[in-house]
């Protein structure tokens, strides 16, 4: 992240025009963070007038050398930092920082997650799979008394904007406009992960809450690089690990799983003479360095199989699904048992 002293005017640096979004209509608005900026340090914008730079200040933010809590720039496309992004821009200084928030159609943020979430050889039924996961993940997140709905990073989707955006992407976006996932009438929790390893979790595995919609499934089709994995795990990682979750090491004995969940995955673990048990028994393998917390421990090497926390849809298991012949319909109506495919009716949210 650059660092940028008082605000300055530079020379006019003009984006090259994007092309029209692929999906046309009303959309729903939503509200994408983008970056955090530390009070006193700034951005570069680059819109289609020019360039410029914004700062936080504890007033507010600063921008052509006016003062207010925020600005909205309501533009076609920008560019933060030199990354070009659809939609306009929200400036708002909000606990010491600088929040640089993109207003972006439903369907155009669509356009630049799913490169960030899924490889692009995938089939085009997993790649709608995917699309159809990414608009619920995004309508279940809608939270107007929030300063934004969604993050740009993985701990909510990855979002990457204009620039990594491909024609295959985009024909799963526009061949799934407008559908999403629902359960008793609204749009589901819609959780996913690389590889199952052979089998999904329960959400109440990993996030402590049952949903009915997210039972273990068996995952015969997930066969993708982590389906199989040998990891050692050095003392020093694993005494590490412990710490950050508050537990101090009172011996030196190797990790043992001592009680499984149903799907499998790690339930209680005992590593150095101290016990975890529950999800913080998988957050800890995590923190391990283990893939997925479906493992067992062969002194301090670990064994095991898939990769992320096992929840919901598996890529390669959806990828697969679509090899075997199955239809985007097919692949969600097996990860998610209970759900339906419903049409999002967009009125736009202001």
């Amino acid at each position: 992240m650059a660092r940028f002293g008082p605000f300055i005017l530079l020379l006019f640096l003009p984006l090259l025009a994007l092309p029209p979004a692929w999906g046309q209509g009303k959309d729903l608005l939503l509200r994408v963070l983008l970056q955090e900026v530390p009070q006193g340090q700034g951005v570069r914008l680059s819109l289609p007038s020019g360039e410029v730079r914004a700062i936080a200040t504890g007033e507010g933010v600063v921008l052509g050398g006016r003062l207010q809590p925020s600005f909205d720039l309501d533009v076609p496309y920008f560019a933060l930092e030199g990354r070009p992004y659809r939609g306009g821009v929200r400036l708002l200084a909000q606990g010491g920082k600088l929040l640089v928030v993109n207003l972006v159609l439903l369907e155009d943020y669509l356009l630049g997650v799913l490169p960030g979430e899924m490889p692009e050889g995938f089939p085009p039924e997993a790649l709608k799979a995917q699309a159809v996961l990414a608009r619920t993940f995004a309508v279940n997140r809608l939270n107007p008394k929030a300063p934004y709905d969604l993050c740009a990073s993985e701990l909510c989707q990855v979002y990457l904007g204009f620039a990594a955006e491909k024609p295959r992407y985009a024909q799963a976006v526009a061949a799934t406009r407008g559908q999403v996932l629902s359960f008793g009438g609204k749009a589901i929790s819609a959780l996913y992960h690389a590889d199952s390893g052979g089998m999904t979790a329960g959400s109440e595995e990993v996030f402590q809450v049952a949903l009915p919609y997210l039972r273990p499934r068996p995952d015969p089709y997930a066969r993708g690089p982590k389906s199989a994995w040998r990891v050692a795990v050095p003392k020093e990682r694993a005494e590490k690990a412990l710490r950050s979750l508050g537990y101090t090491p009172r011996g030196e004995e190797a990790p043992q799983v001592l009680e499984r969940t149903p799907s499998g995955r790690a339930w209680r673990v005992r590593l150095l003479g101290v016990e975890v048990q529950g999800p913080e028994a998988g957050r800890l393998l995590r923190l391990m360095g283990l893939p997925s917390a479906l493992a067992e421990f062969q002194g301090f090497e670990a064994v095991g199989r898939g990769a992320g926390h096992g929840v919901g849809l598996s890529q390669w298991g959806a990828k697969g699904m679509a090899e075997a012949g199955f239809d985007h319909r097919e692949i969600l109506g097996h990860y998610f048992p209970g759900t339906f495919l419903s049409e999002l009716l967009l009125a736009g949210v202001p």
